[in-house]
């Protein structure tokens, strides 16, 4: 772990953000830096998380870089176990995910369900089973899950992805339900179209033209700092507050099968 840190007589909130490295993820780092939290940045590409830290120090934030793959058990065991240096950790920003492909169901590679269930699902159950036992201990701990809009609603092409963030919603509805009266609230967020660097790209596996065509027309898509900025929102209400599930798209997207473009 790499900790860059400004001295300080205030403790401030800890916030794990994981998937940092990038998009939503390295936006709601710097979003909750700026709100006051002191936060942790975790992802698999340990340069991208280290420079995020150094940025947000020479800023004047609190910030710690931690390389992770959240689809390790034992890496984020260890990871946990790590954060007791910190006297609490107040919150969770399960943001690691993404898309692979967008082929139908006939011919989907069944490798790319199983990474995309691995990474959206099977991630956010490692990282919210390893900090539970610190966010209750907190006091008033907060669980976010980043879903998407994709988790509420399926189109063609897009039955593994839906299915893996289908699977991220139920998970926080049923941990909301089973921690109920506990000092820990969870909140899912589920953006709708989002134009980042790497989302479309990654999903396309490197074709540029393709993912362009994602966005293609489309007056101001949201842009990850818009996500981050309501997940912060939504992570800085009081305590008791608890916003369940909040959907935000691009005004021009009614739904995920109904956009509007210019040309």
């Amino acid at each position: 772990m790499t900790a860059a840190t400004p001295d300080s007589p205030v403790a401030a909130p800890v916030a794990v953000v994981t998937g940092a490295s990038s998009g939503i993820g390295a936006a709601t780092a710097r979003r909750l830096a700026e709100a006051g939290h002191h936060v942790v940045l975790t992802a698999r590409r340990q340069d991208r998380v280290e420079a995020l830290a150094a940025e947000l120090t020479a800023e004047g934030h609190r910030a710690t870089a931690y390389a992770l793959d959240v689809t390790d058990r034992a890496a984020v065991d260890a990871f946990a176990a790590s954060l007791d240096r910190f006297p609490s950790v107040d919150v969770l920003v399960n943001n690691a995910g993404g898309a692979l492909g967008a082929d139908p169901v006939a011919t989907g590679d069944p490798a790319d369900w199983r990474r995309m269930f691995e990474v959206n699902v099977i991630g956010t159950l490692h990282m919210t089973q390893a900090l539970l036992p610190a966010l209750t201990a907190s006091g008033a701990g907060t669980v976010v899950v980043v879903s998407s809009t994709a988790g509420h609603a399926t189109y063609e092409g897009g039955a593994g992805y839906v299915a893996a963030k289908n699977g991220a919603r139920v998970l926080a509805e049923t941990l909301r339900l089973e921690i109920v009266g506990t000092p820990v609230r969870v909140i899912e967020i589920a953006p709708g179209m989002v134009k980042t660097d790497e989302f479309a790209t990654t999903r396309f596996r490197g074709d540029t033209a393709k993912a362009a065509k994602v966005y293609a027309g489309v007056p101001d898509p949201l842009s990850a700092d818009d996500v981050a900025d309501t997940i912060t929102w939504a992570v800085t209400r009081p305590a008791h507050v608890n916003i369940d599930l909040l959907v935000v798209r691009p005004r021009a997207q009614a739904s995920n099968t109904k956009v509007h473009r210019d040309s």
